[in-house]
C-alpha cells in the first residue's frame, strides 16, 4: 500500500473517531490551538528567513558612500520568485490577502494545500533580496492556507473553515508582532468574519499560541518595539488631527497609486519583459533611496530613535544630514517613490504585501510633520509619538482597520498611553480615506466583480449564492419558423408556461410566454399560418452566466419580471426565477447566520 492512501486511511479512522468522541465545538478549539501554533512557526521561520539573507547581503556596506550592489540585488531577488512561481509552484500567489477574500466569497475557503508554505520561499527571496513589500500579507496568506488545509482534512463545513482561515490569519499577524488583540481585530476588519462568542474564543486561541511561539522563538523584541517614556500631551491633539488629516491624504494617494500602477504594469503581459522594466525601475530608486530597500523597519527604528543620520545612511543626502530641510525632502520623495516600488515589486514578479510599506509610509509621515512643526514653527512634539501614531493613521486609512491600527501601535508600544491620540488619528484618517475610496486596496478588485464578503448580511449571503446553483433547465424550447399547432403540442407535454425561442445554433431570440397565445391556442384556423416568431417577445434583461448574484438581483428589481433567461455568448442555458433564488435565499442565509 502507497504511504498516499495508508495516510489516507488513517485520517479517514481519526475524523469517524472524531466525530463520536469529541464535539464540533470542542474539535475546533483544538484546531484553533493547531492552527496558531502552524502560523506562529511560519511566521518565525520567514522573518528569520529574511533577516538571515538581508543581514548576508548587506554586511560590510560603508554607511557613507552609495552602494552600487543595490541595483542588482532587487532585480535578483525577484527573479529567483519569479521562476519559482512560474516553474515551481504554476499558480498565482500574489496579493496574499485579496486570494483570502476571493476564496472567502466565491471558492468555499478553499485555499490550495501549496499556499501553506509557498508564501514563505517566495517571500524570503523578494524581501531578503531588498524587494519594497513586507511579509505580512504572505504569512497572513500561509495562515489561511493552513487553516484551510486542516479544515478540509477533517471535512469541516464552509463556516468551519472559513472560521479557521481567520484563526491563520490572526495568527500570522499576533506573531509577527506579537500582538495577539491586533491578530484578532486584523481578522475581524479586513478579512470581515462575523464577531460571534462561537467564533471570538477560537481567534484569540490562535492568536494567543502564535504570540507565545514567537516569544518563545524570537525574544520579547517585537520588530520595533517601542517603550513609551513621555506621556500623552492634550496640548498637543490639535497636531494629531492635522496628523489624521493628512494621513487620510496619504492613504488615498497610496491606494489610488497603488491600483493605477498596477493597471499600467498588467499592460506589459510578458513576465519576463515586466521584471526588467519594473525591476530596473525598482532598483534605481532603492539605490537613489536606500529606505526603500526591504521592508523599512530600520527606518522607523531610525525615526523612533529620532536618528536623522541612520536614515540617509548609504544615500547622496548623507552629506546633507545636518540640514533639516534636506532631511524633510527626502522624506517627502520617499513617501512619493514608497508607492512606485511597493507596485512595482509585485507587479515585477516579486511576492510580497502592502503592510509594512503602509506601515512605513505612516512612520515617515508622522515623523515629517513632527520634524517640520518643530523645526519651523517652534513647537516641541514628541518625534516618536507622531511616528507611531502616524503608522496607525496609514494602516487605519488604507486598510479601512481603525481597531487593527489602534491595538497594534498600543501592543508595540507594551501600553496604552497614547490611546487618545490613536483613536483621534485612527478615525480621521479612516474617515478622510472612506470618503474617497469606499473600499480598501485589498478588496477593490474583488467589489468591482462584486465577488466581496462584507458585513452586510444581505450582500454576503447574495455574494455566497451561485448561479448555476438557481438556473431551472426543465423549460421546452421551440424554434420561430415552427407553426401555433406545433407550439400547442409542446405546450401540451411542457410543465412550465414558459417557452424559450432558439434557432438551430441555439441562439436566445426571445420567448413566447403561455398567458399570451390563451385566446388564439385553440383557434384550428391559425395553427397552420401562424409561425411561433409572430408570437414570441424580448424578454425585459438578459443574465450573462458569469454574472454575480448582486447584478442579478438588480436586474429582476430593475425590469419587475419573475423570471429572467440565462444565456452564455448569446446561447440559450435557462432560466432563472424569483421564487428559486428567495429558496436558495434562505438556505443559505440560515446556514450562514448560524453560530
Amino acid at each position: 500500500m502507497r504511504l498516499t492512501e495508508l495516510l489516507s486511511k488513517y485520517i479517514s479512522r481519526l475524523v469517524i473517531w472524531r466525530a463520536r468522541n469529541i464535539s464540533h465545538r470542542n474539535f475546533l478549539l483544538v484546531l484553533a490551538i493547531v492552527v496558531g501554533l502552524f502560523s506562529g512557526l511560519a511566521g518565525v521561520v520567514l522573518k528569520n528567513s529574511i533577516h538571515f539573507v538581508h543581514n548576508f547581503l548587506t554586511e560590510g556596506f560603508d554607511l557613507t558612500n552609495w552602494n552600487y550592489m543595490y541595483l542588482l540585488y532587487p532585480m535578483a531577488g525577484i527573479f529567483i520568485t519569479l521562476l519559482f512561481v512560474k516553474y515551481i509552484v504554476k499558480d498565482d500567489i500574489s496579493h496574499g490577502v485579496t486570494r483570502i477574500l476571493y476564496a472567502i466569497s466565491k471558492k468555499d475557503s478553499n485555499l490550495k494545500s501549496h499556499n501553506s508554505f509557498t508564501s514563505v520561499v517566495a517571500s524570503t527571496f523578494t524581501i531578503g533580496f531588498g524587494g519594497s513589500v513586507g511579509a505580512e500579507a504572505p504569512i497572513v496568506l500561509t495562515g489561511a492556507g493552513i487553516g484551510s488545509s486542516l479544515g478540509r482534512l477533517f471535512h469541516m463545513n464552509y463556516k468551519t473553515i472559513t472560521l479557521l482561515i481567520g484563526c491563520g490569519a490572526a495568527g500570522a499577524i499576533a506573531g509577527i508582532f506579537k500582538a495577539p488583540m491586533a491578530g484578532l481585530m486584523f481578522t475581524l476588519e479586513v478579512l470581515m468574519l462575523d464577531l460571534t462568542m462561537a467564533s471570538i474564543v477560537p481567534l484569540l486561541l490562535a492568536a494567543v499560541v502564535a504570540a507565545s511561539v514567537a516569544y518563545f522563538f524570537l525574544g520579547e523584541g517585537a520588530e520595533f518595539t517601542f517603550i513609551l517614556e513621555s506621556p500623552f500631551e492634550l496640548s498637543n491633539l490639535p497636531f494629531y488631527i492635522i496628523l489624521g488629516l493628512l494621513g487620510g491624504v496619504v492613504a488615498v494617494y497610496m491606494t489610488r497609486g497603488t491600483l493605477f500602477l498596477e493597471q499600467k504594469m498588467a499592460l506589459i503581459k510578458n513576465p519576463f519583459s515586466r521584471w526588467a522594466f519594473g525591476g530596473i525601475v525598482l532598483s534605481i530608486l532603492i539605490f537613489i533611496f536606500p529606505p526603500l530597500y526591504g521592508e523599512g523597519y530600520d527606518t522607523i527604528t531610525a525615526m523612533l530613535s529620532d536618528n536623522s543620520d541612520a536614515i540617509v545612511e548609504n544615500s547622496l543626502f548623507y552629506s546633507l544630514r545636518e540640514s533639516s530641510m534636506a532631511i524633510l525632502i527626502f522624506l517627502a520623495l520617499i513617501v512619493i517613490f514608497k508607492v512606485v516600488a511597493t507596485t512595482f515589486t509585485n507587479a515585477s514578479g516579486g511576492v510580497g504585501g502592502i503592510f509594512a510599506p503602509t506601515l512605513f509610509m505612516g512612520g515617515i509621515t508622522g515623523y515629517f510633520l513632527a520634524v517640520l512643526l518643530n523645526n519651523y514653527f517652534y513647537t516641541d512634539l514628541p518625534v516618536s509619538h507622531f511616528t507611531l501614531v502616524g503608522m496607525a493613521a496609514l494602516m487605519s486609512g488604507v486598510m479601512h482597520a481603525p481597531l487593527t491600527a489602534i491595538f497594534l501601535i498600543a501592543e508595540i508600544t507594551n501600553g496604552y498611553a497614547l490611546f487618545i491620540p490613536l483613536i483621534t488619528v485612527s478615525t480621521l484618517s479612516y474617515l478622510t480615506n472612506r470618503y474617497f475610496e469606499p473600499h480598501t486596496i485589498y478588496t477593490k478588485r474583488l467589489a468591482r466583480r462584486g465577488e466581496l464578503i462584507t458585513h452586510h448580511k444581505d450582500k454576503a449571503v447574495l455574494t455566497l449564492m451561485r448561479l448555476n446553483k438557481v438556473i431551472e433547465t426543465d423549460f421546452l424550447s421551440v424554434h420561430p419558423e415552427d407553426t401555433l399547432g406545433d407550439l400547442v403540442k409542446t405546450i401540451a407535454k411542457a410543465r412550465r408556461n414558459l417557452f424559450p425561442v432558439v434557432d438551430k445554433e441555439n441562439n436566445l431570440l426571445g420567448i413566447v410566454i403561455l398567458d399570451d397565445i390563451r385566446e388564439i391556442m385553440f383557434n384550428n384556423d391559425l395553427y397552420t399560418t401562424t409561425r411561433v416568431k409572430h408570437l414570441m417577445t424580448i424578454p425585459p434583461a438578459f443574465i450573462e452566466k458569469g454574472e454575480n448574484m448582486d447584478n442579478v438581483m438588480k436586474k429582476f428589481e430593475d425590469t419587475g419580471a419573475w423570471n429572467l433567461p440565462v444565456v452564455e455568448d448569446g446561447k440559450y442555458q435557462g432560466f432563472v426565477s424569483k421564487s428559486k433564488i428567495f429558496s436558495v435565499y434562505r438556505r443559505v442565509l440560515i446556514h450562514f447566520s448560524q453560530d
